[in-house]
Formats: structure tokens, C-alpha cells, sequence
């Protein structure tokens, strides 16, 4: 520790801080632009320059390391000059548009101007103008010339997004920040670059002139689409949400989001919102009362339940449901005498069902990813799946984090591997295999039976070394291990790698609410999500779920739904597809305009209100299931708030980390892998635009570079054994169904494999997401 006086404030800092840590540990403010905690100090702006004991000139208190016994003057006349000249500078070619400017009012520069800014500037040449740049639909660089370089976007780029979209050209007052070759800016982390300028100069394109900064009201609230739980601010006008933004939370997202999670909002104001209860009469869509709505579901699954026995109702929720929602769905769902309840419509395989342990989590803290000496990553879209997780790994591989890749598509994590193996999907759990059996020869311990003629490869010993040296190792499993085939099996053989090597393993958590959908009587005790299509049912409950797009099958889901007598539909959002199949539509408030509670993948349970007025009739779901539970007579469904229900939930009313987390699993063996069988394989990722129906409705989101419509990508074996060229059109088909595509050169996809996008209009009619397809010229 070292000892440094500031300001007449003595402190005692860490060897190695700078000027700047020891200020704001002692609560001195030093004025700065380019500094931020997150990234790496550029010292370009000089507005942090303080006067030090001893030194000839002013230094620049973000760059400048703490010795002992250092005095610092923050406010001394000599640093107040530096930094009013500095100030001078920086408004030379500044435009003075603040009155225009959206960044009006939570301006740095325009908050600093008024403590040393001149009154009138001494420069009367013409100002240099910087003409607008267009770099996509998310982020506007339509006023360049307010760009005061202090490289902040460029740092974050190449530092968190692990990209360098951005950059400067060109030198002194022609300096320019642009992108590469008039590309645009396309990183799932993008957003965060307009939160970080701290002038005019990158603003929102979707907000843009929309609201000023001083009309809207700042509410808290927690993400629905990120299994992170990220922690945001929604800003409100008049009830209508106007923009998201970050709220620090070191411990779950940083002060990170997605831009999924920052522009969703824009689906709010859709024209397809439901705010109407609507049933089908004749044939026919008719907008009722809520009295009418309810009478109509409650006595339509009482009659199915009589007529044909509980067995023959089923409900499907997503996993954005809340703890309330999903709990009250399966109570409602177990009145009625039905035991199918589920929310993993997209898995495939569900054999460990009544054989965990617990409700499978991350396995760790998410601020303990940075203190990993390994990690091995199995079956995910990592980058499109998790950003925020992405991100926490790209910067601990940065450090000492040996992170490794075993993946079904070699997509560039932006991350810096230490090993990787890419496999057809049906090859997963034998490449997982041969890294257990890699890990057993390495310690000296015996390798299972069914692993005997397992082939160890090159990167499988990296890897397995990787795990086994070091303090603290991790094998996370992803949404395409969750999603596949093979999903038990590549559970158990991840424990027993965790057994031979010592690591930790979690799950990454598909969904918002996925651990604590585990903990919310959402499971099944009759038909999970697979068997109540496969076995037709007579009634089905959909809460904000879309079969189309969010079905492991959707072929299979659609036939399921179309036979049905009775079919209730609960979302925020008209579907269309879901006018022929759904008999009642019932409008249901997204997180915006509820109360609920999320567990993340760490088992952090986090609770929110409503930000805005719900739409139209719209009504919070759990209120909904309340109500519906109290027409069907049923018991236990006397609850005044959500608050109740998430206490009889958890347990608690302060409860900040869940109970009953396990991944362990029981009388699960390991089994020899299967040898794939013959023919193309379908990899189905789900484009992080795709993802939800919030995401699939907001128009800037949908004219980015991850929402182009799905293509069907083939390395050039593939091809060619297909044969048709890059950008042919092919015909693919799976079951009944089938896509007409374009046909496109990527080499990153396995030989023998096709991979075609699922939650996409023009994929919906296709079969299982991993499974056969075949290609041919159309």
C-alpha cells in the first residue's frame, strides 16, 4: 500500500493505482473524458490534468501511477488552468447545438463547459466540419463534429466487444472516427458505445429526437431475455417506454446490456400488441370482456378435463415467464388434474427428468468467471446465446483463463482460445468423451468402460490438460447441449469430467427465469414439452410462447395445435399464425408492465415492478391465472400481490440467492456414444434477434446484420457433394416440411452438415432443430 495526499485527503491505495483511483476512493472529483474503469486508459483528452508536488507541468491524473508519499492539487490554480485551456481546445471546433443536441442535458461536455469553459471564445476561424457516416440501424454518427476523440467507442471495440469496428483517421484537428471501409458497426454489444461517448456524437437512432433526457422518468427493472438477469433503467414518458439503458450491477452485468436488451423496447408500441381478450365465434374474431374471456377458458378446459381426463390439457410457457406466472400456470394446470407443464420448448431430450439433484445453474458465481484458470465451453452459440458471459470470458482469456471450445459451428467468439473442436451435432458427446477419457489417462485414472474405444485426439488432451491444471476450472453447458439429442448424456459426461478434473459444472441458462422455472412447479409430472405434441392433447394453455418459431419441432407443434378442440393463447403480441390454430387470445403484460421476479443462472433471485400502464385490457399474467384459478373453484388462489406468490415460492421475502440449485445428477450412466448415422445433420442456431417475440418486433433489431434472413450455410465439401454453387437456391426438407434458401459457402460449418436458422418465418415449417434434413437443388 501506498500513501498519497490529495487535496489535503490522505489515503492509502494499492501499488499500481493511478491518480485517478486514489481521487475517487477518497471522493475528489477530477474532471476527465476519455478515463473509464472498464477500458484502458488513453490519456488523449487531458482534461484530467492535476498538479503534483514536485513535477515541472501538469500530469494527467488518469495516467499518472501513485508513488509514496505523493501530493496532489486538484484545484490549484495551476490545474485549473490546464484543465480551462484543455476546455478551450476542446470547444474550438465543438458546434454549438446544444438546443438540437439529443445528448442535451446528460452531456459531459456541456456539464463541464459550465465549470471551465471560457465565457467567449477567443477563436473566430471557420470550424472544421466532420460529414455524418452511416453505420447501421442502431447507432447514429449523423453529427461527427461533435466528436471530441477521446477514443472511448474505438477502446471498447477491441477491449469488451472484442472487435474493432471503430477507429481514428487521420491526424491532429482532422481527426475522424469512422469504420472500416464504410462497413457498418454489427457487434451484439454495440449499443454500449453510445452510452460511453460522453458528447453529442454517437446517439441512439431509434431514440433520435424522440424525447428529451429531462422529460423521461428513470424506473428500474431486470431483462427479460438474457439468462444474465441484467439489471436496467427504462426511461418512461407518458407510459410509454422511450429508451433502456444499463444500470450498474458489478456483480451481474457490469454496466454492460445487450443491444437485444436495449432496443427490444421498441416492440412495446407495435401495431401487433393484443390488448383485447379476443375468442373465436363462427370462425370469426371477437374482441370481448375479460368476464367473457375467462367464463369461455375456464368452462372450455373444465370440459376437456371431464370429457377426456386431466391427461388430455397441457400448458407450454417460455421461459421469459416469470416465478409468479409459472407457478400459478402449473398450479392451475395441476387443478385441472393435468401433470403437463413445461417451459422448454425447445429441448429435445428430457431423460434426466426426475433424475437431477436440483434446479441446474451456472455452478458458480458469474463474478467468479474472471478468477477461472480453465474453461471449457460445450454446445453454444456462445457470442449470440450469452454476450454478457461471452464478455466476462473474453476478457479473463485476456488474462490467464485458458477458455476452450467444443461447438457444433466455428463462429468466431471474438475470444482468445486456448483450444477448439468443431462437430456435427449427433458427434458432440463422443468429442466430449474423448476430452473425458483424455482427462482419466492424464490423472492416471481409470476410464469408463463405455469410453474404451473412444479416439483421443491433439486438441482433446489440450483441452483436458487445460482443465486439469490450475486451481479452478469450469465445463459450462450451452443451449445446443441443452437443445440436443443428446443432452443427458453430454450432462453426465460433463460431471464426470468435473469429477476427474475438479471443475465446476454449470449451465449457461437459456431463458431469463430457467433456474427459476425449475423451482416453480413448471416441470412436468406427465407429458413434457416434447411428448405433449407428439401425444396430441385436447387443450392446450401457450404462454408467450410462439410454436412456430420457439418449438424444437415446430411441425410437430403445429399438427398438435391444429387438432385440438381447445387452444388458449396467452401474449402480448397478435401472431398471426396463431389465429387458425388458437381459440381464445388472452392480452398478457410483458415485463415492462408487470410485477415478477427472475432467477439468472447464478440462482440470483431479482425482483421488479411495472415501469408503464399495461396497453389496452392488457393484465399482468400472474393476475390473470389468479383469476382463472378462482372461476375453475379451485383452492389456494387467494393472492393480493405478486410478492405473495414469490414467498410461497421461495421461501422468503429477502432472499437474494435461491436453495435447491444442483447439478448433480442420479442414475444417469454413461453409455458408449452413438455412431452418427448417414446423411445431412440440420444445426439450428437461434439468431439472438430471433430469439423472443420482443425481439423479433423491433424494427431497428430487425434490420440489423443478425437478422438477415436464414440462408442454407454449407462448407465447400458440402456443396459440392450437394451439388449446387455458393448462392444457388436449395430446397431443404425435414419430415413434411420444407424451405426454399439460397445456399451459402462457410467453411466454418462441420463436413456433412447443414446449418439453417429455427424462430425464422421462412424455417418454421421444418422438423427438429438438430436432427436429419436433406438439400437438394431447387
Amino acid at each position: 500500500m501506498l500513501e498519497i495526499e490529495i487535496d489535503g485527503k490522505k489515503a492509502q491505495v494499492p501499488d499500481g493505482s493511478t491518480v485517478m483511483d486514489a481521487a475517487q476512493q477518497v471522493g475528489v472529483y477530477i474532471p476527465h473524458f476519455c478515463y473509464h474503469k472498464k477500458l484502458s486508459i488513453a490519456a488523449n483528452c487531458r482534461m484530467c490534468l492535476v498538479q503534483v508536488e514536485k513535477a515541472p507541468k501538469p500530469l494527467p491524473a488518469c495516467a499518472t501511477p501513485v508513488t509514496n508519499g505523493m501530493k496532489v492539487f486538484t484545484h490549484s490554480e495551476l490545474a485549473v488552468k490546464a484543465q480551462k485551456g484543455v476546455m478551450e481546445f476542446l470547444l474550438i471546433n465543438h458546434p454549438l447545438d446544444c438546443p438540437i443536441c439529443d445528448q442535451g442535458g446528460e452531456c459531459q461536455l456541456q456539464d463541464m463547459s459550465v465549470g471551465y469553459g471560457p465565457m467567449k471564445s477567443r477563436y473566430t476561424e471557420e470550424k472544421h466540419v466532420v460529414f455524418h457516416k452511416s453505420v447501421g440501424p442502431l447507432i447514429s454518427m449523423e453529427e461527427m463534429s461533435r466528436c471530441i476523440h477521446c477514443t472511448r467507442c474505438v477502446r471498447f471495440g477491441q477491449e469488451i466487444g472484442g472487435i474493432m469496428e471503430l477507429g481514428m483517421a487521420n491526424r491532429n484537428m482532422h481527426s475522424e472516427i469512422m469504420t472500416f471501409v464504410g462497413r457498418s458497426v454489427d457487434s451484439e454489444l454495440s449499443g454500449n458505445m453510445i452510452d460511453l461517448c460522453p458528447v453529442g456524437a454517437l446517439t441512439s437512432k431509434p431514440f433520435r429526437y424522440t424525447a428529451r433526457s429531462w422529460e423521461l422518468q428513470r424506473r428500474k427493472s431486470i431483462s427479460a431475455q438474457d439468462s444474465v438477469g441484467a439489471n436496467l433503467v427504462v426511461q418512461v414518458k407518458h407510459d410509454n417506454v422511450m429508451r433502456v439503458l444499463p444500470r450498474e450491477n458489478e456483480a451481474v452485468n457490469e454496466c454492460w446490456i445487450s443491444d437485444k436488451e436495449r432496443f427490444s423496447y421498441q416492440s412495446l408500441s407495435s401495431d401487433e400488441r393484443l390488448t383485447k381478450p379476443m375468442v373465436k365465434q363462427g370462425g370469426e374474431w371477437k374482441e370481448v370482456d375479460w368476464n367473457v374471456a375467462l367464463d369461455y377458458v375456464a368452462h372450455g378446459l373444465k370440459d376437456v378435463a371431464r370429457e377426456n381426463g386431466g391427461d388430455s390439457v397441457a400448458a407450454l410457457a417460455a421461459q421469459s415467464s416469470t416465478v409468479e406466472e409459472l407457478f400459478l400456470l402449473g398450479k392451475v394446470m395441476k387443478g385441472l388434474g393435468s401433470g403437463n407443464t413445461d417451459f422448454r420448448p425447445r429441448q429435445s431430450d428430457f431423460s434426466s427428468d426426475f433424475k437431477r439433484a436440483g434446479a441446474p445453474w451456472l455452478g458458480m458465481r458469474l463474478a467468479e468467471i474472471k478468477d477461472l484458470d480453465g474453461a471449457l465451453v460445450v454446445g453454444s452459440f456462445l457470442r449470440k446465446d450469452h454476450p454478457l458471459i461471452a464478455q466476462r470470458l473474453r476478457q479473463a482469456a485476456k488474462k490467464f483463463t485458458k477458455v476452450s471450445l467444443l461447438d457444433v459451428a466455428g463462429d468466431d467468439q471474438l475470444i482468445n482460445l486456448h483450444a477448439r473442436i468443431t462437430v456435427a451435432p449427433a458427434a458432440l458427446a463422443t468429442a466430449l468423451a474423448a476430452v473425458v477419457k483424455a482427462a482419466a489417462e492424464i490423472k492416471g485414472a481409470a476410464v469408463p468402460a463405455a469410453l474404451a474405444n473412444v479416439v483421443v485426439c491433439d486438441a482433446s488432451k489440450k483441452i483436458a490438460q487445460s482443465l486439469v491444471d490450475g486451481e479452478k476450472r469450469a465445463v459450462f453447458l450451452g443451449n445446443a447441449a441443452t437443445q440436443s439429442a443428446d443432452a443427458t448424456q453430454l450432462h453426465a459426461l460433463a460431471l464426470e469430467l468435473g469429477k476427474l478434473t475438479g471443475a465446476t459444472v454449470g449451465f449457461l441458462g437459456e431463458g431469463a427465469n430457467t433456474v427459476g422455472a425449475h423451482l416453480s412447479w413448471a416441470l412436468p409430472s406427465g407429458a413434457n414439452a416434447r411428448q405433449m405434441f407428439e401425444q396430441p392433447r385436447k387443450a392446450y394453455v401457450l404462454m408467450g410462447i410462439e410454436p412456430e418459431f420457439d418449438c424444437a419441432n415446430p411441425q410437430l407443434a403445429l399438427g398438435a395445435l391444429k387438432q385440438a378442440s381447445l387452444v388458449v393463447y396467452m401474449s402480448a403480441f397478435k401472431h398471426a399464425p396463431a389465429l387458425e390454430y388458437a381459440d381464445v387470445m388472452l392480452p398478457i403484460a410483458p415485463f415492462t408492465e408487470t410485477s415478477g421476479t427472475f432467477v439468472n443462472t447464478e440462482g440470483r433471485a431479482q425482483s421488479f415492478n411495472g415501469v408503464a400502464k399495461a396497453r389496452g385490457d392488457a393484465r399482468p399474467a400472474w393476475k390473470i391465472l389468479r383469476v382463472l384459478g378462482n372461476v375453475l373453484n379451485l383452492d389456494g388462489f387467494a393472492y393480493a400481490s405478486s410478492e405473495e406468490v414469490r414467498d410461497e415460492v421461495l421461501g422468503g421475502k429477502a432472499v437474494e440467492f435461491v436453495s435447491g440449485l444442483s447439478n448433480e445428477l442420479n442414475g444417469v450412466s454413461i453409455v458408449a456414444p452413438a455412431v452418427a448415422a448417414n446423411g445431412l445433420q440440420r444445426i439450428a442456431d437461434v439468431p439472438i434477434n430471433f430469439a423472443d417475440p420482443m425481439a423479433r418486433r423491433a424494427p431497428a433489431l430487425q434490420q440489423t446484420a443478425d437478422s438477415v434472413a436464414p440462408t442454407a450455410r454449407m462448407n465447400e465439401q458440402t456443396l459440392s457433394q450437394v451439388g449446387v454453387a455458393d448462392k444457388g437456391q436449395v430446397r431443404v426438407k425435414q419430415g413434411l416440411g420444407e424451405a426454399v434458401l439460397a445456399a451459402k459457402l462457410d467453411n466454418s460449418v462441420p463436413a456433412g452438415c447443414v446449418r439453417v436458422a429455427a424462430a425464422h418465418a421462412s424455417t418454421a415449417m421444418l422438423g427438429d432443430m438438430f436432427g436429419s434434413i436433406s438439400v437438394e437443388r431447387a
